[in-house]
């Protein structure tokens, strides 16, 4: 049940396989997609992607075939592709791995284990977004403060924050407007029922009114 169904060189390989293992790599890519998009926020392009790159790796995998001057080609083609890409999200990168492995099994002929691992794959994606299992408790939130370059920042919001938030982490400081301003970004848990209109009008009073900005944390790429 778990075995190839491709057999012999890429040169002798039966059309009816290759078309076979195509078709599953397309489709499978497909429930990968279809889960990234249930799952949260996404984008047309990177849902195709998803969708593609099975594809495109079963390919790869079938023109190769214990092919050794194959493999170091590709593999320096897919070296450069990934000094090119852009860092994405920590789940973006599980899904890209996930359609990876897919067409890496469909490429080999392993079609019948790419559909279990997909729908295992998926199955877990789905369940572990929508449960509170690795849910943070309390209210993460980031925290950008502008401020002048007079003001020691180590500890002149301390009893502000003490008194909004449960935990704070400062994660960047950096110099703006030719060195005349520091850029603060911290990493906030609210205390339950806080008020952030009176915690960011205290931290205006302390920063001079200067630019105060409080966003929700989407993914790791955010700090």
């Amino acid at each position: 049940m778990l075995n190839s169904i491709l057999n012999g060189t890429s040169s002798s390989i039966e059309l009816t396989s290759i078309m076979i293992c195509i078709v599953c790599s397309v489709v499978l890519g497909l429930i990968v997609a279809f889960t990234y998009r249930s799952t949260g926020k996404y984008s047309k392009n990177f849902l195709i992607t998803l969708t593609m790159l099975p594809l495109l790796v079963e390919a790869v995998i079938i023109m190769v075939n214990g092919n050794l001057g194959t493999s170091v080609a590709i593999l320096g083609a897919f070296s450069l592709v990934k000094f090119r890409s852009i860092p994405g999200t920590s789940k973006e990168i599980l899904c890209v791995f996930f359609a990876m492995t897919i067409g890496l099994a469909c490429g080999m002929g392993h079609v019948f284990f790419a559909g279990i691992i997909t729908l295992i794959g998926c199955f877990l994606i789905i369940v572990l977004s929508k449960i509170n299992l690795f849910e943070f408790n309390g209210e993460v939130k980031q925290l950008k403060i502008i401020m002048p370059e007079n003001l020691d920042y180590t500890d002149v919001f301390n009893d502000i924050f003490k008194k909004y938030t449960k935990k704070v982490d400062l994660d960047k400081v950096k110099t703006t407007n030719m060195g005349s301003l520091f850029e603060l970004t911290y990493r906030v848990t609210l205390k339950p029922r806080a008020n952030e209109k009176k915690f960011i009008d205290d931290l205006r009073i302390r920063n001079g009114n200067l630019k105060i900005v409080l966003s929700q944390i989407l993914d790791d790429k955010d700090l």
